[in-house]
């Protein structure tokens, strides 16, 4: 039997924007979603969305807190389910870096937050919540902790 494969997506939000990646390969190949992918086996969920941000991006990034998860169906042509992956997101804060496309993604871009509902912007399923729901977390942390 087949199972559900964990991977992790890295919310990184900065100035009001949120870091994003047209994804190159499928699920969801030239949409655009967070960085992410497989947790390797004994790696933590939070170590592997550092890696795969770095791998996609460039970006340096520390990991501050795991936030939600969603589910991700990819469905050939004739709607038989090839995979489920749960990503799981992990809130993180930027360190140094400026996007550049790699590993699996086409592009990689700061966009604005409001910009997210965009219908010329094509978002993998969830981006829009998860982002949202992210800047909110990171909204308050930047508050307690004085940014």
């Amino acid at each position: 039997m087949t199972r559900p494969v964990v991977a992790t997506i890295a919310a990184l939000f900065k100035r009001g924007h949120v870091l994003l990646v047209r994804r190159a390969n499928p699920p969801d190949a030239g949409r655009w979603g967070f960085p992410g992918g497989k947790v390797d086996l004994g790696e933590s969920l939070e170590d592997a969305a550092v890696r795969e941000l770095a791998e996609e991006t460039g970006i340096q990034a520390t990991a501050k807190q795991v936030f939600t998860a969603v589910d991700a169906f990819d469905h050939d042509e004739s709607g038989v389910l090839r995979h489920h992956y749960v990503l799981v997101a992990v809130l993180c804060s930027w360190v140094s870096g400026k996007p550049l496309a790699g590993d699996d993604a086409l592009e990689a871009r700061w966009f604005p937050i409001e910009q997210l509902g965009s219908a010329d912007l094509a978002l993998s399923l969830d981006v829009e919540k998860v982002a949202k729901l992210g800047a909110q977390i990171h909204s308050n942390r930047a508050f307690e902790l004085g940014f």
